[in-house]
């Protein structure tokens, strides 16, 4: 079985990661005008809150492998606090050694629609906090479905990850 640091949290953790783990979310997240002015596309900043999460390890028991699943929800929050949206995704290991590897598929919902994100998580294997990850927004739908661009995240407390949204 995985550490129970290797939680993915959305694109995507993500997810996340998710989360993860788009356009302006209204007023719920934050928005860099001045990038957006520039004609450098949009900054949003969330929090995601892990709500839930399930392993499902190939070797239940046993030690981490290719093929493990991990299946999570997280809870978006803008920087006011605000409950904003949510993401939800799955990662699943392709690498054990080398410090282990996840493909993660995720999907942010946001005020007006969704974004899909997907990419690779390294490092999930190594003891401590889970690694930061870029992964590319590749779709969206509502005023997001012309959405292209890419989302960092890092992690800032146990089950907690900043999701930088940067939009084309």
């Amino acid at each position: 079985m995985r550490p129970p640091r290797a939680a993915c949290l959305g694109t995507a953790t993500a997810l996340a990661a998710l989360l993860a783990c788009a356009p302006v979310v209204n007023a719920a997240a934050s928005d860099n005008d001045s990038a957006h002015a520039k004609g450098k596309g949009r900054i949003i900043t969330l929090t995601g809150r892990l709500a839930q999460q399930s392993r499902f390890p190939v070797n239940p028991g046993g030690s981490p492998a290719q093929g493990d699943r991990t299946v999570f929800r997280s809870v978006l929050f803008d920087q006011k606090g605000t409950q904003v949206g949510e993401t939800g995704g799955v990662c699943t290991t392709t690498r054990v050694e080398d410090g282990g590897a996840e493909e993660c598929v995720v999907t942010y919902t946001l005020p007006g629609g969704q974004l899909s994100v997907q990419g690779m998580v390294f490092g999930i294997l190594i003891p401590g906090p889970p690694p930061s990850f870029d992964n590319a927004i590749t779709g969206g739908t509502g005023k997001y479905s012309r959405a292209r661009g890419s989302v960092h995240a890092d992690t800032i407390a146990p089950g907690t990850r900043r999701f930088t949204i940067d939009l084309d």
